[in-house]
This record gives C-alpha cells, sequence and structure tokens, in this order.
C-alpha cells in the first residue's frame, strides 16, 4: 500500500473514489448519490489544497488502484493556520486493514513537518469504527454536536475530535 499526496492527474480516480466511499458508507456529510460525479471539481481542490503550505490530499493507492484518501484543509485566517481540518474516507471493501492508521502516520508526518499544531475533524458518534482509528491516532473528544446531521430521516450526535502535535 502506497500513500502518496494527490496530483491534478489524479482528479477522475479521485472524484470516483469520493464517489464510491460516500455510496458505501453511513457516516460521510454526502449520502449515496448526493454529490455528483466531478473531476473537474476535484481536479480545482487538487490545485488548491497544492498551493497552501497547510493543506493537503493524501491517497492510498494498491496497484494502480485508490482505496482511500485523507484531506487536510488549512485554516485561512492567520489565528488559524496553524489548524487543519481532517476528512477521510475508505472504500468498504477496504476497511479494516490499516489504510486509515498509514494515512494518518503519513498526515502526521507532513503535519509535524509543516508546522501544523492542531488537527480536528468530527465524527457521528454512532461510528464506532472511525471513533476508534481517531483515538487510537492520538485524537481526543472535545465536545458534541446534538442533532448535527439528519441521516435515514433521524437526526444523529457528532463528536468534535482533536489532536493537539
Amino acid at each position: 500500500m502506497l500513500i502518496r499526496v494527490a496530483i491534478e492527474r489524479d482528479a477522475e480516480k479521485v472524484a470516483k473514489l469520493i464517489q464510491d466511499v460516500e455510496n458505501s458508507s453511513r457516516y460521510m456529510l454526502f449520502g449515496p448519490g448526493e454529490r455528483p460525479y466531478n473531476p473537474n471539481t476535484i481536479k480545482k481542490m487538487i490545485q488548491a489544497l497544492s498551493e497552501e503550505d497547510n493543506s493537503n490530499l493524501f491517497l492510498a493507492e494498491a496497484g494502480e488502484k485508490l482505496a482511500g484518501y485523507l484531506i487536510a484543509r488549512g485554516g485561512s485566517a492567520p489565528r488559524n493556520k496553524h489548524t487543519a481540518y481532517l476528512v477521510i474516507g475508505i472504500l468498504e471493501n477496504w476497511r479494516g486493514n490499516g489504510i486509515g492508521t498509514k494515512l494518518f502516520e503519513r498526515l502526521l508526518s507532513w503535519a509535524s513537518d509543516t508546522g501544523i499544531h492542531r488537527l480536528e475533524l468530527t465524527v457521528v458518534t454512532e461510528n464506532l469504527t472511525g471513533l476508534g482509528l481517531y483515538k487510537k491516532m492520538g485524537f481526543e473528544i472535545e465536545g458534541s454536536k446534538k442533532d448535527s446531521l439528519l441521516i435515514d430521516g433521524k437526526y444523529v450526535n457528532e463528536f468534535y475530535m482533536s489532536r493537539i502535535l
């Protein structure tokens, strides 16, 4: 499994990866079919992330196929440039194989080299697998967002989590 930084020519594969993850996960912000497949939007996102010192998109690659991603979006104001908000997604048939850990290990190395001081994310409180991964990687719960998302007609809560480097 190779963990690497996304480049513009990955846009089509990344767009497909994000769509496949959203179609198979109950806990992503967008549900199945809610976000259109759009490689041009992803290409622009990769360009924008690569132009920012405190942002990046990491990919988990198995041969020619992408198995997962981790987006780090850095703060844009002088007072929060030391932070990065994270979004991770792993294809259903690759979950539980250590890809999330490998993505986070690469992220932590990059964040340390970049001078990022705070990593943050939110996770649906029912997502025990994700919660376990984040705790394993040193994230702590800071608080909760009540009725944060509406999933399958039911309001669900999210935890705010962070890791200080």
